[in-house]
């Protein structure tokens, strides 16, 4: 079970939730929502006990808990299968004695009759943890993941790229089938296929669920319950996301109408108390109402989210032959060969869009055409006056925890006003004393907009995005993807988002064994 009850928590001067009470009962699935920033992440931190509430209570009882973070967290020089085993220290602590008592055995060293009764004693205890299974548990949730190329799990995690990582986290939490889940952003990273196992391992899990996501059509497959968070309180909704928004959208209705009656009859009694309030004969009456008046709640009328505005200007023309990449192969240290003999050609105006499986190479192709990566065979050639920018998959993790918001975004502003500076930040929702909240203390969502501002404040007249849709709420999403669609210069992406596909690409290309072949030409006009 996860609880929360009059949960209280504050950043500094940000309040961030005042009022939190709910319960997700054992064995149900539930949908957390609400705009970036509103608190999600917090509220799962306090589930967890990673932070403690400033009042109130928050927390899980039944058993253990199983928490995926927006970080992956690995130790980076483990092999894929000792990682998935630390979700098993104490029978991976049984493994190892084992394996020390046969080696000892084997030697002649110690008492061997004492070396057997151990060794008995602990394949009891390994029975008793259900070791034997593990092996097979890990196997089947490594398949689902899609962790299915020969050699995967020999493979270092560090050598992973940063979705396949993501995957490693999520398999760790999943393996040890805690009584207590918390996800937070599980789909982020994931390809269609591995999304629709995720969600059927989901619906068949026998634990307490709770997840923060985006992505709404996961959700009306798992969850029978949506918590939604605003304004730092919980307002329980029965049912997937769907009926969710059928529920609040009526409910809001009513509140309009309630409002609007409650308006018609303030405005009634104020006519009466301004016409009969110098009449003697009429005081006790007027003010009897007047106190009736003060003492009602009023009924607000519903407020309209605020949404992210911005637009992507592209400074400067090219030429018309933007940029070639000719001969490109590229193999990772001691890794297999990614990419293989790739040409491509890149003109004025084409917005690109890559697709194909995590690890498949796009990331690898976007970073070497940015420059930011050297590889192995071949070359790429920019135009003279291209003026390239590139946004990383993972850009909202390179942001400097040690500053605030406008600190950041300053330090690659190149010199510009802080005025000029704060009204970008403003278009991404960053108003007023905003602007001075530590990066330590944002939210993925903030996060993300804190990486975009910084982006889009830099003069481009061409944009290499990896996933950029990764973290952002539905509004900040769209706003994008309209931005990408009314961009004059060249894109080149990296994107599993319908979206992007189908809204913005002119060129589809498919990367995948070690190839990059298009797939797509469409005209925009």
């Amino acid at each position: 079970m996860l609880f929360a009850e009059n949960a209280a928590k504050s950043f500094g001067p940000n309040d961030v939730l005042t009022d939190v009470t709910f319960i997700v009962g054992d064995g149900e699935r539930a949908g957390l929502v609400g705009p970036n920033g509103g608190g999600k992440s917090t509220i799962l931190r306090l589930l967890a006990g990673d932070h403690r509430p400033d009042r109130g209570a928050a927390g899980h009882r039944g058993g253990g808990l199983g928490y995926l973070r927006q970080e992956a967290g690995l130790d980076e020089a483990n092999t894929l299968l000792e990682e998935l085993w630390l979700a098993f220290p104490e029978a991976r602590a049984v493994e190892l004695k084992l394996e020390a008592i046969a080696h000892a055995i084997e030697r002649g060293d110690g008492d061997l009759d004492a070396l057997i009764d151990e060794q008995s004693r602990l394949f009891d205890a390994f029975e008793h943890m259900d070791g034997y299974r593990i092996e097979a548990r890990i196997g089947r949730v490594l398949d689902g993941l899609g962790f299915d190329l020969p050699g995967d799990r020999d493979k270092l995690c560090g050598a992973f790229s940063g979705g396949w990582q993501i995957r490693i986290a999520l398999a760790k939490v999943l393996v040890r089938r805690p009584e207590n889940l918390l996800l937070d952003e599980p789909t982020n990273h994931l390809d269609t296929k591995t999304r629709a196992w995720l969600a059927g391992e989901l619906v068949e899990y026998p634990g307490t669920v709770l997840i923060v996501t985006h992505d709404s059509a996961f959700l009306d497959r798992v969850v029978t319950r949506i918590l939604d968070l605003r304004d730092g309180k919980v307002d329980a909704y029965t049912g997937n996301y769907t009926k969710y928004q059928e529920q609040k959208a009526a409910r809001l209705q009513e509140q309009d109408r309630a409002a609007a009656r409650q308006d018609r009859e303030f405005a009634r009694q104020e006519r009466f108390i301004e016409r009969f309030g110098a009449k003697a004969t009429k005081a006790s009456v007027v003010h009897s109402r007047e106190k009736q008046l003060a003492k009602v709640e009023r009924v607000e009328r519903t407020k309209k989210e605020a949404e992210v505005h911005f637009q992507l200007e592209a400074h400067g023309r090219t030429e018309l032959d933007v940029l070639v990449v000719r001969g490109v192969s590229h193999a990772y240290e001691d890794g297999p060969l990614v990419l293989l003999d790739v040409n491509l050609h890149v003109e004025r105006g084409q917005k690109l869009v890559f697709i194909g499986p995590n690890g498949s190479g796009k990331s690898t192709l976007l970073k070497i055409a940015a420059r930011q990566l050297t590889p192995t065979e071949g070359g790429v050639e920019w135009a003279e006056r291209a003026r390239p920018g590139y946004y990383d998959q993972h850009q909202d993790e390179a942001l400097e925890a040690g500053r605030n918001v406008l600190e950041e975004v300053r330090s690659v502003a190149d010199g510009k006003p802080d005025v000029e500076l704060r009204k970008v930040l403003g278009q991404f929702l960053f108003r007023g004393d905003d602007v001075f909240k530590p990066v330590s203390v944002l939210s993925g969502g903030e996060r993300s907009r804190v990486a975009l501002a910084k982006f889009l404040i830099q003069p481009t007249n061409v944009l290499l995005l990896d996933e950029p849709t990764n973290h952002l709420d539905k509004t900040t999403r769209r706003k994008l993807i309209e931005a990408l669609q009314g961009y004059a210069g060249t894109i080149i992406c990296a994107s599993h988002d319908p979206g992007i596909v189908e809204g913005v690409a002119t060129h589809v290309y498919e990367v995948n064994d070690g190839a990059c072949r298009e797939l797509l030409e469409r005209r925009r006009d």
